[in-house]
């Protein structure tokens, strides 16, 4: 299953702003797409409450995985918006 690792840029971390704005990215995909901090249990990337019950802050690593067609794709998309400072005001699509 492909994964990539990466770190969250966001200054609030994965919470409200950051999060909704990665879960809505990741619903677009149609793929699912599992989130998890260190070696925690993955969580469903689509689901808000999921997302922001890891408490993933600035600088925390992620890892992100994900199984089909176009899923190396999809992580690298999700992972280039993670990598991102979410909190910004101008916002590119993912």
């Amino acid at each position: 299953m492909p994964e990539r690792t990466v770190a969250v840029a966001s200054r609030s971390g994965l919470h409200a702003r950051p999060a909704k704005i990665f879960v809505e990215a990741v619903a677009r995909q149609g793929m699912a797409v599992r989130i998890r901090v260190g070696d925690g249990k993955p969580v469903p990337a689509n689901s808000m409450l999921a997302v922001l019950s890891l408490g993933a802050g600035h600088g925390t690593k992620v890892t992100l995985d994900a199984e089909g067609p176009g899923a190396d794709a999809v992580l690298a998309s999700l992972a280039e918006l993670l990598a991102q400072d979410l909190d910004a005001e101008a916002v590119p699509d993912a």
